[in-house]
């Protein structure tokens, strides 16, 4: 399973790019499989977001600039501010899917705090982070701030991650400026004192001390910064900046106030202090200076410009922009520098500091060590679309004559899910897409009342039910329902699986796939399950939709097929049976089912964990667990929950739907030898593209490898 480490700024100018540099740096040299995150990007192209091209460019990441980035801050900012919070979310998700889909750790750095995260806040980045499952690195600064101001701000900013319940995985101090003291250092080492819901060991605090090299722009910072012409020096422009001093006055005066690497500002007509600038830094006697900028727009005097001209070797870049010199003096003021792949001594300079003060070996220890089993509902939602759109299976829609259905397909395609096939009215839904706004150019529409192989395929159906008593005539009367249509479809291998239930009814859509795909071997009934994407983890749930009231032998069959199911979706199966009574506390025919059922499904399930009967807050909640049923393999930590009637497991798939708000994916039909899938009537355009999804995932899969029911019925 992919880990993601999520770097989160506290606050403006705390150097997280550092952090994030070290720990890449830190990561890439135990697994090749790193790639970089930045969920918004400062820039709207975000490959030429500063800390994007650093780090690709720095460790050669295997990805391109674009994976690196969801949207940009203005694109995020206008989403969070029309409400549209969920749009933003699903795309940096999907992003990630991107990336996780290929590589060991994801390592993601926050948009807030940031030049141009205006709209973007610390608690936004915190619910990112929570929604993508990852551990946290948290990063405060220390400048300008006494030993204890900063450990109390690196003690709040590391209990808003622990209160949302999120896992800490360290918290850097940057650019401390306190005195370097042992009490200093042991106030800021223990902020984390105390604070619930730390971990044991506690993660660790790193105190990374300021350092110059790394916060000093240089002239090239400058001269982009103020939009600058170089005029002279322009092979010295790596030279970095220090304080800047403006020459408003004689030159005799001017040289007291000259200190080392600092940056020269005076009007263009100055040609005193031009040549006083330069004199100083060919000079032993005075400090040196790192450049010089000109104001106003103003033209050298010629003379100055041909005694510079003629000089081979001028030791310092003179810049020169149009705006006056107070302007320039205010726009300096905003300048941050930033480190950039061009600058090969900072980066170097930079990641030996960090060595020196953290250490990301411990942090990488913590995070292959992190158990992943509980994957937040839309890191899940996203991977499904990634996993089938690595696939490339084709789906058939047999209701091309609902709307929600060509929308949901022209999604389906555009978002390279899978190939599509929609069954109708060729020009009633070539009209229908044309009002609506979609690009259906590239399904294939077909119309089964006068489609060419509709006599062969009514041949078909009537050698594998004449047995049934089907004629022939009757086989070709079938196949103008498009449901045995597009269930045909997938038979002959033309589809890899269907998507029907829009206008269809559930026994409608499954009949025809009974009558001629069958079960697979292992499996004498169809079943289903309900992914419930929460905000924190996927819980399966089966059957919410098929079989009003199973036996004991149906239910250990619906455990094993929702098991298997969750297995293939990367749900590792702990499988609780569901009941009102928990162990041997409670009696009557009801419960004696369910048990009879847990017996059934363990001899089915040797190697999969299975509880029963038990209640559902057993089944859940780890407190309630330990009270009711300690020592359980399955209580507290079910992911894969059998209900024991349709009633029930109906009821309460759509109790905690509305309650929590979670995505209810499904129904996902089980037990078929080719995916077959049902909507809910009241579907949306959504569920029916992940329907879609999910449809691909299982033609992949059942071409990949059989499922364990397979293997035993072998």
């Amino acid at each position: 399973m992919t880990k993601t480490l999520y770097v989160l700024s506290a606050e403006p100018q705390c150097g997280k790019t550092l952090i994030c540099l070290g720990l890449v740096s830190a990561l890439t040299s135990r697994t090749a499989r790193v790639a970089f995150l930045r969920p918004v990007a400062e820039t709207a192209a975000g490959g030429d977001d500063p800390d994007i091209r650093l780090i690709l460019e720095q460790f050669g990441l295997n990805q391109p600039p674009d994976s690196a980035f969801a949207t940009s801050a203005k694109q995020a900012a206008g989403l969070i501010a029309s409400g549209s919070r969920e749009a933003l979310f699903e795309a940096v998700a999907a992003a990630h899917a991107v990336l996780a889909a290929g590589h060991e750790v994801v390592v993601c750095e926050s948009g807030s705090a940031s030049p141009g995260g205006e709209g973007l806040t610390f608690e936004f980045d915190l619910e990112l982070a929570k929604a993508l499952g990852a551990m946290v690195v948290v990063v405060v600064s220390g400048r300008g701030k006494t030993a204890a101001q900063t450990a109390d701000a690196a003690r709040m900013a590391a209990w808003a991650v622990l209160g949302q319940g999120m896992a800490l995985a360290a918290v850097a101090v940057n650019r401390f400026e306190a005195e370097p003291t042992p009490g200093a250092a042991g106030c800021v080492s223990g902020c984390l004192a105390g604070l619930p819901g730390l971990p044991d060991p506690p993660p660790p605090v790193w105190t990374i001390p300021e350092d110059e090299r790394l916060s000093r722009p240089s002239m090239a910072e400058v001269a982009r910064h103020l939009e600058a012409d170089v005029l002279w020096g322009g092979d010295r422009l790596d030279v970095q900046v220090g304080e800047t001093v403006v020459a408003a006055m004689s030159v005799g005066n001017f040289l007291d106030y000259v200190r080392p690497g600092c940056l020269v500002v005076t009007p263009g007509d100055r040609a005193d202090i031009i040549l006083a600038v330069l004199a100083a830094r060919a000079s032993g006697a005075f400090p040196h200076p790192a450049g010089l900028a000109l104001t106003g727009g103003l033209e050298v005097a010629p003379a100055i410009g041909r005694l510079l001209e003629g000089w081979s070797d001028i030791p310092l870049p003179v810049i020169r922009t149009g705006a006056p010199t107070f302007p320039t003096l205010h726009r300096l003021e905003g300048l941050v520098s930033r480190l950039d792949p061009g600058q090969q001594g900072r980066v170097q300079a930079a990641l030996g500091h960090f060595e020196a003060h953290a250490d990301a070996g411990e942090l990488a220890r913590r995070l292959a060590a992190r158990s992943d089993e509980a994957v937040p509902g839309l890191v899940f939602e996203q991977s499904v679309i990634a996993r089938a759109r690595a696939l490339g299976k084709t789906v058939v829609f047999p209701e091309g004559g609902e709307d929600r259905v060509l929308l949901a397909a022209d999604q389906v395609m555009s978002r390279g899910i899978a190939r599509v096939v929609i069954l109708g009215d060729v020009e009633d839904m070539t009209r229908r897409a044309a009002v609506l706004g979609l690009d259906l150019s590239g399904a294939t529409l077909l119309n089964p009342a006068d489609h060419p192989e509709r006599e062969a395929f009514a041949a078909t159906l009537f050698e594998l039910r004449r047995d049934k008593g089907l004629t022939l005539e009757a086989a070709r009367e079938l196949l103008t329902d498009k449901t045995y249509f597009g269930t045909m479809l997938v038979y002959k291998g033309l589809a890899d699986g269907m998507v029907s239930g829009a206008t269809t009814t559930t026994a409608d859509t499954i009949r025809p796939a009974l009558q001629f795909i069958r079960t697979r071997p292992g499996f004498s009934m169809v079943s289903s399950v309900f992914f419930m994407c929460l905000a924190d983890r996927v819980l399966v749930y089966g059957d919410c939709a098929i079989n009003p009231d199973p036996t004991a032998a149906d239910l250990a069959e619906i455990a094993a097929a929702s098991a298997d199911t969750a297995a293939r979706f990367g749900i590792p199966p702990r499988v609780a049976m569901l009941s009102y009574s928990t162990g041997a506390s409670g009696k009557g025919p009801d419960v004696e089912k369910v048990r009879q059922a847990v017996a059934l499904a363990r001899a089915r399930l040797p190697d999969i964990p299975v509880e029963g009967p038990i209640q559902y807050d057993a089944a859940v909640d780890p407190v309630t667990a330990a009270e009711k049923m300690p020592g359980s393999p399955v209580a507290g930590k079910a992911t894969v929950f059998i209900f024991p009637d349709l009633d029930t497991g109906n009821v309460t798939y759509k109790a905690v739907q509305r309650a929590t708000g979670a995505a209810a994916m499904g129904p996902v039909l089980q037990g078929l030898k080719k995916p077959v899938n049902d909507l809910s009537r009241g579907c949306t355009v959504r569920d029916i593209v992940y329907t879609a999804a999910v449809t691909a995932i299982q033609a992949g899969e059942a071409d990949d490898a059989p499922s364990r029911a397979d293997k035993e019925a072998s």
